[in-house]
């Protein structure tokens, strides 16, 4: 099953809305934690969260794009913008 990397940066000021979303979004990955291989906030200069990367297994890219489309966060409209990339894991081996 091929890794994908879910790359979502948060709209300007919107802090408030990502953690009155962060238990739904929690909730949300659960049920795929076994496939989850690396999951958290990207932060700003002053290590405040301003978007998210998630590399999660997915059987087609499509899967991938779904699946982040679903995201309470996404449902809500936190991210400015979401790249769906496929990736390699290469280390550590």
């Amino acid at each position: 099953m091929p890794h994908f990397a879910i790359h979502c940066i948060d709209k300007p000021d919107s802090l408030d809305l990502r953690l009155a979303t962060r238990a739904e979004h929690l909730a949300y990955l659960q049920p795929i934690n076994d496939r989850i291989l690396v999951a958290g906030p990207l932060l700003d200069l002053e290590g405040q969260p301003m978007g998210s990367l998630l590399i999660i297994d997915f059987d087609e890219r499509k899967d991938a794009v779904a699946f982040a489309a679903g995201d309470p966060y996404a449902l809500v409209g936190l991210f400015a913008s979401v790249a769906v990339t496929a990736y390699r894991k290469v280390l550590p081996t």
